[in-house]
């Protein structure tokens, strides 16, 4: 079993929900994404999630394009993002899945792509954008390569829809809290829960679920859910546009997921 399935398995045999931190790479700059990822990971982060800057992030909502374009402002790209994986993976108990769109992944080459994520130490894959019709022959380089590649199931998948989805996914799903794009979100759609329910009574699959999740009140009502994870991305980047010489960002960052992955314990902040 890949590492990212048996973490938010070993979890859910515990009661616990997993705490997924989402961060752009390059955001505020290479140096602060390596430190950031070394905090998530010394505060309780389960699997960290590290996006691939990306112009046409259409997925993404104001905070996490904004990353992503001070990041290729920079000049991050791919290779940034591998020479980051390559430095930490070794040293990080906590997993991490590359976030990015299909047309890099088509750009790069699919193979070489998976190769090199997986060289470098990645452990899983999300592509917001792929076709469930497209998806064969990726999943097929990601399971000879261990690599959880998760899919997404919206609140607008029909039934027929999401089990054609689980048909295809691998041990884990990404189960979209919200239609349109991501971002910090005052009020959850609370139909989620009972999508979650359906989902699990179809498959015995993981899930994780994402988009708007913003706070330690969201997280722990979440994570009494039938789910096995919970992602939270614009949250911890707003944290990272605080960045200066004089501001310690990282504590804050550290204190806001320590917070986070407390409230999902279920116990007192």
């Amino acid at each position: 079993m890949n590492k990212i399935s048996q973490i938010l398995g070993e979890n859910r045999k515990h009661s616990t929900c997993s705490l997924i931190p989402f961060i752009t790479a390059g955001y505020p700059d290479k140096n602060s994404t390596i430190k950031a990822l070394y905090q998530l990971d010394r505060q309780g982060a389960d699997i960290i999630e590290l996006g691939i800057p990306y112009i046409d992030a259409l997925a993404d909502g104001p905070i996490i394009q904004e990353a992503s374009q001070v990041a290729l402002k920079q000049g991050i790209y791919i290779d940034d993002v591998l020479s980051i994986l390559n430095e930490v993976t070794s040293i990080l108990k906590s997993p991490i899945i590359i976030f990015t769109y299909y047309n890099p992944i088509l750009v790069r080459g699919i193979d070489k792509f998976i190769m090199e994520i997986y060289n470098n130490g990645a452990q899983g894959l999300i592509v917001p954008d792929l076709p469930i019709e497209e998806t064969d022959y990726l999943m097929y380089l990601c399971n000879l390569f261990s690599i959880e590649l998760i899919l997404f199931i919206a609140p607008t998948s029909s039934n027929k829809r999401i089990s054609s989805i689980l048909s295809k996914s691998s041990k884990c799903i990404y189960l979209v809290s919200s239609t349109g794009v991501t971002g910090m979100r005052s009020h959850l759609n609370m139909n989620i829960n009972y999508l979650s329910n359906y989902i699990k009574s179809q498959t015995d699959k993981l899930v994780i679920i994402g988009f708007g999740i913003s706070n330690s009140l969201q997280a722990s009502y979440v994570s009494k859910w039938n789910i096995d994870g919970i992602v939270i991305g614009s949250a911890f980047i707003n944290i990272l546009s605080n960045f200066s010489m004089e501001n310690n960002y990282l504590d804050e960052l550290g204190s806001f997921c320590k917070e986070i992955k407390l409230a999902i314990a279920n116990k007192d902040l």
